[in-house]
């Protein structure tokens, strides 16, 4: 029998109907071949993205992006005015051109990086799919919010890289859902495999995303990982963020490798308890508008 989900497969699945077959076994070629592409309706988002991973591209250039997209903006001016960067600024900033200015370039590219994929949750017409996709949304948000802290205060990491990847952790499952709501069927056929498909598509969408290698090995390493005790590093910090987000995710897991030790040590750690009890303000803020 062909291995599943290995590159050109016809998936030997019995039972299965040929066309949904041929969407599935199309849709992993396509990730296997880098090929896959985003709903026409990200354009403006990915260009701004793909700008703000460019070195070389101009701040003008930039500005005037970002000027395209005005929800993008709004945000961009909500999170440069949040408590978590305006501290020690006395006046407010009005206008993109300040925002960006804040912020800097690489929290604009989280926040151009999360219009991508909140637009994909978007234009899903499904009810149950895009409930689904809205609460997945939601939680790459909580996990992204607590990532920033938990990267400060107990795992020592990047903080802002820590953000980032709580952001793009699940943008394969959102992409899914998104080819599903195009082709019926496709998720039902998909699920029971689904932790398979989202690392291959994972590894595809964050590639064209130009997610940074660093970034993307913790993600990847993700399915079925243990926290070390005591938590360090990237990987680690995305655990911690996923087992205290008040959301869950909607979509299968693989068995929880959550330890009782584990359990012990987010309910005994101060820090931790503080962070799930009683999120702080800048949490709150980022929350808000990322959710926007």
């Amino acid at each position: 029998m062909v291995a599943l989900f290995a590159p050109g497969a016809f998936l030997l699945l019995p039972y299965m109907h040929a066309d949904k077959l041929s969407s599935l076994a199309q849709l992993m070629d396509r990730a296997h071949s880098d090929t896959l592409s985003f709903p026409t309706t990200v354009n403006t988002a990915l260009r701004l993205q793909q700008a703000l991973g460019d070195p070389d591209c101009h701040a003008a250039d930039i500005h005037r992006l970002l000027l395209s997209e005005p929800a993008l903006s709004a945000r961009a001016v909500a999170m440069a005015n949040s408590v978590m960067y305006a501290h020690g600024h006395v006046q407010a900033v009005t206008s993109v051109r300040a925002a960006a200015d804040r912020l800097g370039q690489r929290n604009l590219l989280s926040l151009a990086t999360a219009a991508v994929i909140y637009q994909l949750k978007s234009g899903i017409r499904d009810a149950a799919l895009r409930a689904r996709a809205a609460q997945l949304w939601s939680h790459s948000v909580h996990v992204a919010a607590l990532a920033h802290e938990i990267a400060g205060t107990v795992t020592h990491t990047d903080a802002d890289t820590a953000m980032f990847a709580g952001i793009v952790h699940e943008v394969a499952g959102l992409f899914v859902l998104a080819e599903a709501d195009r082709t019926p069927g496709l998720y039902q056929q998909v699920e029971g495999q689904l932790p398979a498909a989202l690392e291959i598509i994972g590894r595809a969408l964050m590639r064209q995303l130009g997610v940074p290698t660093q970034v993307a090995d913790a993600i990847n390493a993700l399915p079925g990982a243990s926290v070390l005790m005591p938590p360090e590093g990237l990987r680690d910090t995305l655990l911690l963020a996923k087992a205290l987000a008040p959301v869950a995710s909607p979509l299968p897991q693989l068995p929880s490798t959550t330890s009782e030790r584990l359990r012990h040590y987010l309910d005994s750690d101060p820090t931790l308890y503080e962070m799930r009890n009683n999120p702080s303000a800048e949490a709150k803020a980022l929350i808000a508008v990322l959710l926007s």
